[in-house]
């Protein structure tokens, strides 16, 4: 096949199209079973979606059809355009009536599991749109651990490829592992999605609730079922199961499996483990004492839960608000902005910049600071106890280049809509770590993105996206010599 044949693309979005589709049946027969006429909505929306992914790869269906490093860059960027241009049909089609725009920003915000939302009156919104929001980002969870695992190491995108398998310079022999592990991965990630809804319905969270909680907490997404957030669900037992559940959606999934084969100190013995409960921990002893959030609660473990709870939703890109930290004072304000960016670990559901890339660059940083002192001394930076080589610090390096100038870019075009500097600032933020809540009256905690412009949104949602698929797998593709080589 030729490296211009589009047939493998096209082949792969229609099949995961059709799988979309087939997905839009479980939220209209949860409408149907509350009696909502919203249902018909879902029923029409899977069968044109299943139509068009059936068309699609009925016309490029063909065995052997491999794929190589360029159409794999143009997949992965497709996929994650084409299916919320779908997923957003039962949206704009429901009874809330929302314009297209609205509804592929939601869309967009739930598969990339950013969690911004722009809907109003949750709590009062048909069952089976909360219930899809939840399944939307349940399944963009399980869909970045498998690119994360089996696509960005091959490609070798912002240090990445510091996660490479064995042998995975032999494609042959890399694919059908990485399929293995994500396989097991994602029995993992049901399991842990179980659990968690388990967890919370017996704390006396009712059962839809719990379901669609457990989705989105093990996917650090942060789409509620409430206005308020977990916050509405007043049950302090319940805000500590999400908070447990987030940091273990946090951790590399990969890990998990080799606990279950016997050896779950290697959890507990990869560094960036160490660094994330490290930063977690760090991060809640300064809120604690800049917020007087120990002044403000009646108890102290109360303190504690609230400051746990909102620190690790914001570090590993969940999103959810138990209170309105924007009232914590200019000082805790400030730190739950740096907080965005931080994000949880490589070959997790979260987001961010993660803390591997932290460590690799703190690393390189100490080894020129002590050769700048001692200019003959030679030291090798490592990771995990492995040199590392100097295109994966060089890649790393050249991610947060790109972080950066992205973040920045974002920002400078959302004040060109209209919008106020802490707004565009903070709203740019919270998109490319796809966090959710920004800072600010209008996108803090305690409000939603529905008063943006439409320009806005679709920017916005162009970051979440850029974020979501560390920058470079989208940039690449705008490159002329990606074309001609």
């Amino acid at each position: 096949m030729s490296q211009y044949d589009p047939r493998g693309v096209v082949l792969i979005n229609g099949v995961l199209l059709t799988m979309l589709g087939l997905t839009m049946l479980i939220p209209a027969l949860v409408d149907l079973a509350y009696g909502h006429p919203d249902h018909i909505v879902f029923i029409e929306s899977a069968g044109v979606t299943i139509f068009c992914g059936g068309a699609m790869v009925t016309a490029t269906f063909r065995r052997g059809i491999q794929l190589n490093i360029r159409q794999a860059f143009i997949l992965t960027t497709s996929v994650w355009i084409v299916l919320p241009a779908f997923a957003a049909l039962p949206l704009a089609f429901s009874e809330l009536r929302m314009s297209y725009t609205d509804a592929y920003f939601e869309a967009m915000s739930g598969l990339t599991t950013t969690g911004a939302t722009v809907i109003t009156g949750l709590d009062n919104s048909p069952p089976g749109i909360l219930i899809w929001r939840a399944i939307l980002q349940w399944l963009g969870g399980v869909g970045i651990i498998v690119t994360a695992i089996a696509v960005l190491p091959l490609l070798q995108v912002g240090g990445m490829q510091l996660f490479r398998m064995e042998s995975s310079e032999q494609s042959d022999k890399a694919l059908p592992r990485a399929a293995q592990i994500a396989g097991a991965t994602t029995v993992a990630y049901v399991i842990l999605t179980v659990a968690c809804a388990a967890a919370l319905f017996a704390v006396d969270v009712r059962a839809f609730d719990a379901i669609a909680h457990a989705m989105t907490t093990v996917a650090t997404g942060g789409f509620s079922t409430m206005d308020a957030s977990v916050g509405g669900l007043q049950n302090a037992s319940a805000e500590w199961i999400i908070t447990l559940f987030m940091v273990l959606g946090s951790l590399p999934f990969v890990l998990y499996l080799q606990a279950v084969r016997g050896r779950p100190l290697l959890l507990w013995r990869d560094t960036q483990v160490r660094w994330f409960f490290a930063t977690v921990g760090g991060a809640i002893l300064l809120i604690l004492a800049l917020s007087g959030l120990t002044e403000r609660t009646d108890e102290a473990l109360d303190a504690v839960r609230l400051a746990a709870f909102n620190v690790i939703s914001i570090i590993t890109g969940t999103g959810y608000a138990s209170d309105d930290y924007g009232a914590w004072g200019r000082s805790a304000t400030v730190l739950f902005f740096f907080f965005t960016f931080i994000g949880g670990c490589a070959g997790s559901t979260s987001c961010g910049i993660k803390i591997f890339r932290f460590r690799v660059m703190f690393e390189s940083a100490r080894i020129q600071i002590v050769q700048l002192i001692r200019p003959n001394t030679v030291i090798v930076p490592r990771f995990n106890g492995r040199p590392l080589e100097t295109h994966v610090i060089d890649a790393v390096m050249g991610y947060f280049f790109l972080f950066a100038m992205v973040f920045g870019t974002l920002a400078f075009l959302l004040t060109l809509t209209g919008l106020d500097l802490t707004t565009a600032i903070s709203g740019a933020a919270t998109a490319v770590s796809n966090v959710g809540p920004g800072l600010g009256d209008t996108i803090g905690p305690a409000g939603n993105f529905q008063p943006l412009p439409d320009t806005a949104k679709w920017l916005l949602s162009a970051g979440m996206l850029l974020g979501r698929l560390e920058f470079l797998t989208v940039m690449v593709l705008f490159t002329p010599r990606f074309w001609r080589a």
